[in-house]
């Protein structure tokens, strides 16, 4: 081949017979040759540049968020001179909680004032765009992520009618869980102090006739949909579908949690997440809060959990027989599993409360799945407070029977 004309060469054009030998070493050229060539073309077209193919253009969606908005505040909020659309019945049923409680979260997250301010703070501001267009309002944002929460939907799933589009409507949700965990951990996510103890103490002598109980304590199932492989099996159950995550929860006759741990790797049952739980690291510091009680003449300094029969036989939880002997024993049996329906109505009330954690997680980033359980328990407190400890009754999730039956 002429050296003047190497610039010309085509790895197609017909080679010699010393190509005969070098036949392998020529096809493994000509893949990697025909290899560059596609990469070349797709960073074209990338770059829009000249190409064969067709160019992949971002599809510009106009939303007109401001007569979304407008919208939203007439059907739900009002102003002085006009009642909202829909009466407060129906506010309190689609965003599960009061207007009132609504427009206190809404107001701090906006009146927060920490320097520098986090970004999920700020996400949340009023703000003009490049084009001077005015950013989405909070009140959109807001409703957006309480919305995913409450119906467990996807994240476009109220596109036509909040006029958002499905990226912002994931970071709204990821950016309220953590203003909630910032303003509103310590308060309604605490331990329970001496008064708090207290006051347990005297709730559940007086509805069950139990001293010293202070609260129930069992486990939920959450399954993980989109758990990836790579975590299968530290949260594999052989007899679900998906694996699954764990909830800890400690919950009073109120339906008020005062404990919650989630996310326990290897959590098969409730005595592995037990283990790893921080209920008793308090007692373990010897730093808790000391109430003491009576029963039958004799004084105890710390109260008691009630738990079924997998809870290891500890002094701090008390348990039914499981046989019942004597019209005692069997006295007793029945007012301790009547007195653990607390815990069953608890997990009944959140998961009714908030679709998202009753059917499988979507997410696949397991700190995003553990910012929306302790949202949605932190949110449930605060409803409770907000409404004096009252639970609506439709707030409890009932199953539904399924009326197909499969052969």
């Amino acid at each position: 081949m002429d050296q003047n004309n190497l610039n010309d060469f085509d790895p197609t054009d017909t080679y010699d017979h010393y190509d005969a030998i070098f036949q392998p070493d020529y096809d493994r050229y000509m893949r990697d040759y025909e290899s560059y060539q596609h990469y070349v073309g797709l960073c074209e077209q990338e770059a829009g540049g000249s190409s064969d193919g067709p160019k992949r253009r971002r599809t510009y969606i106009y939303r007109e968020r401001e007569e979304a908005e407008q919208r939203l505040i007439d059907d739900y909020f009002g102003d002085d001179e006009y009642e909202p659309k829909y009466p407060e019945e129906k506010f309190r049923r689609r965003y599960r909680m009061s207007s009132r409680l609504f427009n206190k979260i809404l107001n701090d997250i906006l009146s927060y004032d920490v320097q520098p301010l986090p970004e999920y703070f700020s996400y949340f501001r009023s703000r003009l765009d490049a084009t001077g267009r005015k950013s989405i309002g909070p009140i959109l944002k807001c409703t957006s992520a309480i919305r995913q929460m409450a119906y467990d939907t996807s994240p476009d799933a109220f596109d036509e009618y909040l006029q958002i589009a499905e990226r912002t409507s994931r970071e709204c949700l990821d950016h309220f869980t953590k203003c909630i965990h910032v303003l509103y951990y310590d308060k309604f996510l605490r331990r329970p102090t001496a008064t708090d103890i207290q006051k347990t103490y005297e709730l559940h002598e007086e509805k069950h006739g139990l001293p010293g109980m202070l609260g129930s304590i069992d486990c939920m199932h959450w399954d993980w949909k989109n758990c990836p492989k790579s975590l299968h099996e530290q949260f594999k159950r052989s007899t679900n579908k998906y694996p699954t995550l764990m909830l800890e929860v400690v919950a009073d006759q109120k339906l008020w949690i005062w404990h919650a741990n989630f996310r326990v790797p290897v959590a098969n049952n409730d005595l592995n997440v037990l283990y790893g739980s921080p209920l008793f690291d308090a007692e373990i510091a010897d730093i808790a809060p000391e109430c003491s009680f009576v029963v039958n003449g004799h004084t105890y300094r710390k109260g008691y959990y009630l738990a079924d029969g997998i809870y290891p036989a500890w002094s701090t939880f008390v348990k039914m027989f499981s046989v019942a002997r004597d019209e005692k024993t069997l006295k007793f049996k029945r007012v301790q599993e009547a007195a653990r329906k607390d815990i069953e109505r608890a997990f009944g009330v959140l998961q009714g409360r908030w679709g998202i954690i009753r059917q499988p997680a979507r997410a696949y980033q397991i700190n995003m799945l553990k910012k929306i359980m302790y949202c949605c328990i932190m949110l449930h407190n605060m409803i409770l407070e907000d409404e004096g400890f009252e639970v609506n009754v439709r707030d409890l999730f009932v199953s539904p029977t399924p009326h197909i039956q499969r052969t």
